[in-house]
């Protein structure tokens, strides 16, 4: 789904700081949007949190960074870390390439999939209104 000249794929989850979360069996895939990329800039590193760790919903576990911004990742999900983007590491940039397939971030084991509820669909109206909100506030910047 297009909204304000943005890709945002129908089969994703969305939070109100720019990242997706793929759903695949009990494990979420997530990345950050193509919104949110154009928004950083180009990223020029990215922390890998270890496998193993544990997150929380809506808690910091992880950070990029571009030229003049640091951001704080919260987790879309609560449970486990099973698999990071090593990539990453050497290609930080693969988050403005590819937001949707080879930059994505982390794999993480869902320990409740209801949370998935507090999340935001590319075809709600709520999501709509915040990505032009969002668009209309940062305009000179993208």
């Amino acid at each position: 789904m297009q909204i304000s000249g943005f890709e945002f794929p129908d089969d994703l989850y969305y939070d109100r700081q720019h990242n997706w979360a793929c759903v695949e069996g009990n494990t979420v895939v997530q990345g950050m949007t193509e919104f949110g990329q154009k928004l950083a800039r180009e990223i020029v590193y990215v922390e890998i949190p270890p496998v193993g760790k544990a997150v929380t919903q809506g808690q910091t576990f992880m950070s990029m960074e571009s030229g003049k911004w640091v951001g704080r990742i919260p987790a879309l999900v609560s449970g486990k870390i099973v698999a990071v983007n090593e990539e990453l590491e050497f290609e930080p940039t693969l988050v403005n390439q590819s937001p949707y397939d080879q930059g994505w971030l982390v794999k993480i084991e869902m320990s409740n999939p209801a949370e998935l509820n507090n999340l935001l669909r590319a075809d709600s109206p709520e999501f709509k209104a915040f990505v032009e909100e969002e668009a209309a506030k940062y305009k000179d910047v993208l």
